[in-house]
């Protein structure tokens, strides 16, 4: 029977009446227009007034199914989101109705959220044009824990599952997946950020696989994070209609305890034969869980269905998905289910017999190892993460292949997981292949370290600089010469910074910053480090592992360094509103679950409910800003930093791109109003983007004064005040 086609979207019509006080023409701002994905620029397109019906406005939308949109006066009023499947008339006080109704029923007009939503920032240029990757700031999200758009993917993980007072599971741990990362696509675009770090997206598994870093299978997506409509394909595509961009984080170092699909199988029991100690075979209660621990969203209730695992695994895996059929174990010669048999043959990995081909076979890192480079570089991570021979062929193949695929499908920049873990020289191999492949992408990484991370240079570092931070963005081989070898072309995140502000802003000072900012030099280019207060492993105060707890002013504070300093921001999600403040980053105590962390779920604050309320927090309010004028001064994005000066209450410096045709002088604040004084500046005519003013320097001496907690942050003919005053930029 020959395929029919589909019938052709109609043209949908929609009407708004003006409520009172609303500035004319109406507009209409729209999104994910179905099914070509179109959308409007802020604030949106005119609306043709009715001319049979006075105060009511028009707007057809050709051969369209469904529409996301707002109307707005583009002078500050705008209704809730909308979203429409057919045409209708939208009255004045907010209620939709299929014919224009009689009369007005205009109430003083439509309800407005209970706190008004900002604009969308100004339209950005097209990503083909941004070619820097130091004009963008980043908003980095754990997908699962961001917004759930689609619950029939949710899924529980076996471990840290939260169950409620009637004993029923709550919060699954794969709960945010894509469609709701592109339903609020637009709050991240609102707060300014210009590109998403998401983490790992490919296929996982472990007991505790939420965050993506257990891959199983890098040649696929995961099925917990897609929905029809919003496949990753969709998301970067619909990413990129906002001009955001894309960063794919990427493990290299390891896989999940079970293999890589069709590539290598580790030996395990299947987990639908494990039965605790105490416990009978078909007996397991554990919230989705019932009668085993095997994955209780597959009808054979395995976890594994790797091609390459032997025939006796493959046989069980089509059938007995109860796993109370008994199964002799071919390594020891027991039968299981058996109440309390070895978890290690279901759970562990016995490293002496992994492949070769695939892994390392030097056990896993334990005590001293953390400071050395070889165990680092060849010990397995932990249970659940089997160090990779990224030096065999065979696995550069394939890791560099898999992704490739996903740079072919637009992603933007990558993020590598756990650099220090590989060597150096290793991993530019990867870093290099997929730069070929992809000419002018940005790739950075994680090389976690608790302090200032100098190596064999000094600094009090225990560690050598083999597995430092610096090392990796050079070539040369000389540990305590950085410039023994040129730029390498790959970037870090700069934990050397973040150390800092345990003992500076998380106290209230600036005070020692300068110090770790003289070392800028030791990197091959530090203006393309990627800067943060904390993230999902870190934060700055006590021991490195809890969400910032400080006063909201000094959070503030610290925007205003990380905004204007050297480097490439980036906010971890929720950190706007100071989510989960003062919780541990990931769980700690035996029985800690997600909520617990500051892991938590976010997506209670980006309901439509509310949103609005989310979006009027002061340090939302104060990074917006921030956004729009680190995106108005290129100084800001590229410059290095000269003539640093601090002084506990307050810093000064320069970012000069005189080549560029931008020069600014930077004066910031922290604790009480501070007087900038700056020597050695290029004459002429200063506009601070902060407050406007106006100070003409000759002679090179720039003085001007900073509110507690604000930053100056004067342009040599700069645009003058950028954005509204807040709480704290003032």
């Amino acid at each position: 029977m020959p395929k029919q086609k589909p019938t052709p979207a109609a043209d949908l019509v929609v009407a708004c009446e003006r409520p009172a006080g609303w500035a004319e023409p109406l507009r209409v701002h729209f999104w994910d227009q179905s099914p070509d994905g179109a959308g409007s620029a802020w604030p949106g397109v005119p609306m043709t007034p009715d001319p049979e019906h006075p105060g009511w406005w028009l707007h057809r939308f050709a051969a369209t199914r469904s529409v996301r949109l707002l109307f707005t006066d583009a002078a500050g009023r705008q209704t809730p989101d909308l979203t429409r499947e057919r045409g209708g008339w939208l009255d004045a006080a907010g209620h939709w109705h299929d014919h224009r109704p009689a009369g007005s029923l205009a109430a003083p007009g439509p309800r407005p959220p209970a706190h008004p939503r900002p604009q969308v920032p100004e339209q950005l240029a097209p990503i083909a044009q941004r070619t820097d990757f130091r004009a963008e700031t980043i908003y980095f999200l754990i997908t699962t824990r961001f917004y759930d758009g689609d619950p029939s993917n949710n899924f529980f993980c076996r471990d840290r599952i939260r169950f409620d007072g009637n004993g029923q599971a709550i919060d699954p741990h794969w709960r945010g997946d894509f469609k709701g990362l592109m339903e609020r696509l637009d709050y991240i675009r609102e707060l300014g950020f210009t590109a998403i770090w998401i983490t790992p997206p490919v296929e996982n598994r472990s007991g505790l696989d939420y965050h993506g870093y257990h891959p199983y299978d890098w040649t696929r997506i995961d099925p917990r994070l897609e929905s029809p409509g919003a496949t990753y394909l969709d998301l970067i595509e619909a990413a990129h209609a906002r001009g955001l961009k894309i960063i794919q984080d990427v493990v290299v170092n390891h896989s999940c305890q079970y293999g890589i699909r069709g590539q290598v199988h580790i030996d395990h029991l299947p987990i639908k034969y494990y039965c605790p100690q105490g416990s009978a075979p078909g007996a397991v209660d554990h919230g989705p869980y019932q009668g085993s621990l095997g994955n209780y969203a597959w009808p054979n209730r395995d976890d594994i269905d790797n091609p390459l695992a032997p025939d006796w695994w493959r046989e069980r895996h089509a059938r007995d998905p109860d796993g109370l059929e008994p199964l002799v174990d071919p390594k020891s010669g027991e039968t299981v289910p058996k109440p309390g048999y070895n978890p290690g043959r279901f759970f562990g990995v016995d490293a002496n017999h992994l492949d070769p081909n695939w892994y390392h076979q030097e056990g896993f890192i334990c005590g001293g190892d953390w400071e050395s480079a070889w165990p680092l570089q060849h010990k397995h991570l932990a249970g659940d993460c089997i160090d990779l021979a990224t030096d065999r062929q065979n696995v550069k193949d394939y890791l560099i292949g898999a992704i490739n695929r996903y740079l072919d499908m637009g992603v933007d920049a990558l993020r590598i997981d756990t650099v220090k873990h590989v060597e150096r020289d290793n991993l530019l191999e990867y870093v290099n292949a997929w730069k070929a492949h992809k000419p002018g992408l940005f790739v950075f990484g994680e090389n976690l370290v608790k302090g200032y991370g100098w190596g064999d240079l000094g600094g009090g570092d225990n560690g050598p600089s083999q597995i430092r931070p610096w090392w990796y963005t050079r070539l040369g081989h000389d540990p305590r010469d950085p410039n023994s070898g040129g730029d390498s072309g790959f970037s870090v995140l700069d934990f050397g910074l973040f150390s800092t502000f345990r003992d500076t802003v998380s106290k209230g000072t600036y005070g020692g910053t300068a110090q770790i900012l003289s070392m800028d030099w030791i990197y091959g280019d530090a203006t393309r480090l990627v800067t943060f207060l904390q993230n999902h492993d870190v934060g700055p105060d006590n021991d490195f592992k809890y969400r910032f707890k400080g006063d909201q002013w000094m959070a503030a504070a610290a925007y205003n360094l990380i905004w204007t300093a050297r480097g490439i921001p980036c906010l971890y999600y929720g950190e706007e509103i100071e989510f989960m403040k003062g919780a541990p980053q990931d769980v700690e105590g035996e029985r800690d679950t997600l909520d617990q962390t500051g892991r938590a779920y976010y997506g209670d604050h980006l309901t439509d409910a509310a949103i609005g309320a989310t979006q009027a927090h002061p340090l939302y309010q104060h990074i917006r800003r921030l956004n729009q004028i680190r995106r108005a001064v290129p100084a800001l994005q590229q410059a290095p930093m000269t003539q640093v000066a601090e002084w506990g209450s307050g810093m000064s410096f320069v970012r000069d791109l005189s080549d560029q045709g931008d020069y600014a002088v930077v004066g910031l604040a922290i604790g009480s109003d501070q007087q900038i004084s700056v020597g050695g500046v290029r004459d002429g005519t200063y506009r601070d983007a902060v407050t406007g003013r106006e100070v003409q320097v000759s002679g090179g001496h720039l003085s001007f004064s900073v509110c507690a907690n604000s930053v100056g942050i004067y342009v040599l003919d700069g645009p003058g005040k950028v954005g509204e005053d807040g709480v704290y930029l003032r």
